[in-house]
């Protein structure tokens, strides 16, 4: 077929690229040459073809996403200041949020040509970072911090900008400070997270930067972590992993399958409030620690020293005594009158046994961050987890932990948050619609 000379007509409408417009013209000619051939996919921000439905993680539902879900390799987590006393102001930032999370998990811009097609003289209003990419399993979990709703350990004389102290959740308040700790308020607290999850880092780094955009003038970011390699396993299919120690990781997690034990340790109960907050029944609460650990004097320690501080041995996993990864602790062993699991090993004070019974679901992730200036390397372990009640599951345990674990020995807490998790979405929902409006 021959190619027409004819020039093409650019158009002069205002809002419309010019190279938009060359673009589509060069795609038609090279159409004719291919006697016709029907046209590749537009860019769209959902990769070659489209988006790869096995990739998509449904955003509604019963629960958020990113809790069971089973667990991705990334994160980029992030908590928000939000630095307006507008409740409208806020209420509308959320609804907007919510139709670019949705977007987002499906491998979208944060609109349709966002990124490319609102001319040469408007901002775009997607980023562009993550055109051609897979949905990635990114999924995208709200939660809401205590300053939210009133005072805070960043402000306690934060008053109730937003008409909703009554509806704060009895659980919901920060963290003490424990033992050992150096809590730097600039990576703590926070009014609201985004925890995002992918197999890409780049989509779940689009993602926290475009919900970010969004929120301009209304939150902005009071401090982010990235994460790699997650440190856990949230169904039964998935291998344990292995932390900046070298040692498998999470062996004991509670799975998604266990849904007795999801029921009484993680989702919170109509029973655990008062009416007005309500909102929260079927939600979780979400517990942030940044643990840098201390590789260097570690990785100076032998074999054995580290077994015995963790309670496991390294290769296979096992609790010290036993053969097998998912074997039961046995801390009745005793070699030579002495137990075999050390009284100090971190495997028996985490264990259900010496807490009560209380469980968490944990799903954190590895970090580096380069170095601390002193050679020495900034890494260690993004600790996530989720409970039904974080001061009657959580505070005990770390309370004993950070007292008795020998593990601290190693371990720099320098960052702590804890937020309200609300339950899933319903069709036509926005994140957080129950707490503002019910």
């Amino acid at each position: 077929m021959a190619v027409s000379e004819e020039p093409t007509e650019i158009s002069t409408k205002p809002g419309v690229s010019r190279r938009t417009v060359l673009g589509a013209a060069g795609v038609g000619i090279a159409a004719g040459i291919a006697g016709g051939a029907a046209l590749g996919a537009t860019v769209s921000g959902r990769g070659d073809g489209g988006a790869s439905s096995d990739q998509i993680v449904g955003f509604r539902g019963d629960r958020q996403a990113g809790i069971v879900t089973e667990a991705q390799d990334r994160l980029h987590f992030a908590a928000f200041d939000v630095i307006t006393d507008s409740r409208e102001a806020l209420v509308d930032m959320l609804k907007k949020w919510t139709v670019a999370a949705e977007r987002f998990t499906r491998g979208e811009e944060t609109e349709d040509g966002g990124a490319l097609e609102l001319g040469d003289y408007h901002p775009p209003t997607d980023t562009g970072e993550a055109l051609g990419l897979k949905p990635a399993h990114l999924t995208l979990t709200i939660g809401f911090g205590p300053g939210l709703f009133g005072p805070s350990m960043v402000d306690p004389a934060r008053k109730d900008r937003f008409g909703i102290a009554n509806r704060k959740p009895a659980a919901l308040a920060d963290l003490p400070i424990f033992a050992k700790e150096k809590i730097e308020p600039g990576r703590s607290y926070g009014d609201i997270c985004i925890q995002a999850c992918a197999d890409d880092p780049q989509v779940a780094v689009h993602a926290i930067r475009n919900l970010a955009r969004i929120g301009v003038g209304v939150v902005s970011v009071r401090w982010s972590q990235l994460g790699f390699g997650r440190t856990s396993a949230t169904t039964r299919g998935q291998d344990t992993p292995r932390n900046m120690f070298g040692f498998k990781d999470g062996t004991a997690n509670i799975r998604a399958e266990d849904t007795d034990t999801l029921d009484k340790w993680v989702w919170v109960a109509d029973s655990d409030n008062p009416p007005a907050a309500q909102w929260m029944t079927g939600g979780t609460y979400l517990v942030a620690r940044r643990i840098r650990m201390d590789i260097e004097p570690w990785d100076r320690a032998n074999l054995l020293e580290q077994e015995n501080i963790v309670g496991r041995l390294k290769g296979s996993g096992a609790p010290l005594g036993k053969e097998g990864e998912f074997d039961d602790p046995d801390f009745q062993i005793t070699s030579y009158g002495a137990p075999i699991i050390p009284a100090t090993a971190h495997v028996r004070l985490a264990h259900p046994d010496a807490n009560n019974g209380a469980q968490i679901l944990r799903r954190g992730y590895n970090f580096t961050d380069g170095s601390d200036g002193f050679g020495h390397l900034d890494a260690g372990l993004f600790f996530i987890a989720f409970n039904r009640d974080t001061f009657k599951q959580f505070v005990p345990m770390q309370h004993q932990l950070s007292r008795k674990d020998a593990m601290t020995e190693y371990l720099i807490p320098n960052g702590s948050a804890v937020f309200a998790v609300p339950p899933g979405l319903k069709p036509g929902e926005y994140w957080g619609q129950h707490l503002f409006e019910g």
